[in-house]
């Protein structure tokens, strides 16, 4: 990616439905420049167009964060797809110390909530769960890209 990819994904940060005659302005370009360059990051994948909710307003009122210790360690890379797989996961990763996976999740409630921990716990390779209730989320963002020009 180069100065006008990360121009052009930044101003869709800010308004994912930011027009290209909008786009070509702010940048200094043509439009074709930015529809091409836009749909050329869609294509490889480097960016997504989606709408993105704010999860209170749509009626998801129970957060989580949950780690996930794996036993053997051997099942991890097997027990991340699985999980990945599940539409209340909003985040997962591998991770060193002292647990394996993160899942970060978001559920219509707490009982929803129990379901998903008692439905992961039982997948082979859990060896045991702890799960961390967020009461109130104060930022839920994708990083800025001009953290990556310092």
């Amino acid at each position: 990616m180069d100065d006008l990819d990360f121009a052009i994904v930044s101003c869709l940060q800010q308004d994912g439905r930011m027009s290209f005659t909008v786009m070509a302005d702010q940048l200094k370009v043509s439009v074709g420049t930015i529809r091409t360059r836009t749909n050329k990051l869609i294509e490889d994948g480097t960016i997504n167009i989606i709408g993105r909710v704010d999860p209170d307003k749509v009626g998801f009122r129970s957060y989580a964060h949950i780690a996930v210790f794996v036993r053997p360690a051997t099942l991890k890379e097997k027990l991340a797809q699985k999980i990945a797989k599940l539409p209340e996961v909003s985040f997962l990763a591998m991770t060193s110390g002292d647990y394996d996976l993160e899942v970060d999740v978001m559920c219509r409630d707490n009982d929803h909530l129990v379901d998903f921990v008692n439905g992961i716990s039982a997948f082979e390779g859990v060896h045991q769960t702890k799960t961390t209730i967020y009461f109130k989320v104060y930022k839920y963002a994708q990083p800025d890209l001009g953290l990556l020009k310092k």
